[in-house]
């Protein structure tokens, strides 16, 4: 397989925009399903990375979706264009997850333009190297758990007014919840309260028929990586891994498409790990 190198670069401001890496993300896969046909979704951080592949895979697979981005417009608008072409809806919305009242309102929104909602992805997020754990200052680590897990406790709270049997939460932790990350301990700390909350949550809700389940990626190659990293760290992004390369967004979304459909019916507090054949424990 070989390690699959890409040019050193660096974006000033997280999350990033897909639009000014080098090479781009590639989002999409040639497949076409009826598995979400006629249901309806919101994706947090669905502008770009791996939001953007789930957007473009729920609508191969016949949902609409609200996506939900901070301010990126331009990568926002190119996801809907590629929702849109599979003939699907696309509703965006731009706004602060780390805002409960934004949460609310995005929610209401979405569910009165699209007129139901099924199915909710959380998977907004931040990380800021610090290889000094005390440079961790209480503004990033207020801002990285907000983001992050705070977050993931307000849009499902609104969603819960709206979501019926037979509903999908799907939550994005990260390998890092399992293995840890020296210079980045406040994100796997809010990465493993995600797997926690996706435990805890898929109990509570187990009495209504809604089924709770997350994805760990490994390496995948995101604005997140191009904004976070140093350029020569992103030249060599995810070769590490037993199978030598980050992931592509596209490779990453398939999971999220089997833990929303049917075919995970029997699935519920369970984490699937697309990453790249990293040993992690349960």
């Amino acid at each position: 397989m070989g390690k699959k190198l890409r040019p050193p670069q660096r974006q000033p401001r997280q999350p990033g925009l897909e639009a000014e890496m080098k090479p781009r993300p590639s989002p999409e896969r040639a497949r076409q399903d009826d598995r979400l046909e006629g249901k309806a979704a919101i994706i947090t951080g669905g502008d770009s990375g791996i939001g953007r592949a789930v957007a473009i895979a729920f609508a191969q697979a016949g949902a609409d979706v609200a996506v939900i981005y901070l301010d990126e417009h331009q990568d926002a608008e190119e996801t809907a264009s590629r929702v849109e072409q599979h003939g699907r809806r696309c509703l965006l919305l731009a706004g602060d997850v780390r805002e409960d009242d934004f949460c609310r309102t995005a929610v209401k929104r979405a569910v009165a333009e699209l007129g139901r909602l099924d199915i909710l992805v959380n998977n907004a997020a931040v990380q800021f190297p610090q290889e000094d754990f005390t440079a961790i200052d209480n503004d990033q680590l207020e801002n990285t758990f907000r983001t992050n897990i705070f977050s993931y406790f307000y849009m499902t709270r609104a969603a819960l007014a709206h979501l019926r049997e037979g509903a999908a939460i799907v939550n994005t932790t990260s390998v890092t919840a399992y293995r840890g990350s020296a210079h980045l301990v406040d994100y796997a700390a809010t990465k493993g309260a995600i797997v926690g909350f996706t435990r805890a949550l898929s109990k509570n809700l187990l009495p209504r028929g809604i089924r709770v389940n997350a994805v760990a990626p490994g390496p995948v190659w995101t604005p997140l990586i191009a904004a976070s990293f140093e350029p020569d760290y992103v030249a060599q992004f995810g070769g590490h891994v037993p199978m030598e390369r980050a992931a592509e967004p596209e490779e990453i979304a398939p999971s999220y498409v089997f833990l929303a459909s049917d075919d995970a019916s029997f699935m519920t507090g369970q984490v699937l790990h697309p990453n790249g054949g990293e040993v992690v424990g349960s």
